[in-house]
Order: C-alpha cells, then sequence, then structure tokens
C-alpha cells in the first residue's frame, strides 16, 4: 500500500504533464465556449457584461479542464500500472 503523499505526488506528477496539459486545453477550450455559450450567450450577444459575468465564464472553461486532466490521470495510471 502507497503513502498517501506517493498517491498525490503521483497525481501532480501525471497532471502536469505536457500531453495531458495539451489534451485538457483542447477539451476546454471546445466544450468551455458550448457552455459558455449556452449558459451565457444572451449576455454575450446583448453586450451586458460585467466582471462577474466574466468571471463564470473563466470559471466554465475550469470545469471541464478539471475533469480531462482528472480522466487522463486515471485513465494513464490505469494503462501504466
Amino acid at each position: 500500500m502507497t503513502a498517501a503523499g506517493q498517491v498525490g505526488a503521483g497525481f501532480w506528477q501525471i497532471a502536469t504533464r505536457r500531453q495531458v496539459i495539451k489534451r485538457a486545453g483542447r477539451i476546454a477550450l471546445i466544450v468551455g465556449v458550448i457552455l459558455a455559450a449556452i449558459n451565457h450567450g444572451d449576455r454575450i450577444l446583448n453586450l451586458d457584461m460585467n466582471w462577474a459575468a466574466f468571471a463564470r465564464i473563466a470559471l466554465t472553461f475550469c470545469v471541464p479542464y478539471a475533469v480531462s486532466t482528472y480522466s487522463s490521470v486515471l485513465a494513464i495510471r490505469e494503462s501504466e500500472g
């Protein structure tokens, strides 16, 4: 059984690999644009934006990035394990 520190370190070592970052970035860009359009499209089209709206849109891109990164780490661990 591995120590908790080793598990965390392994996760971050994989999550910061160039291939994982690039893949998560592409996914976040595609899915983030779709989600931003669905959730904030009316405000964007009406130019009714404020800083809070921009912050929510930025967070919209963080969710698919995090999900893609987590999924990639699990898949890489499984294939290398």
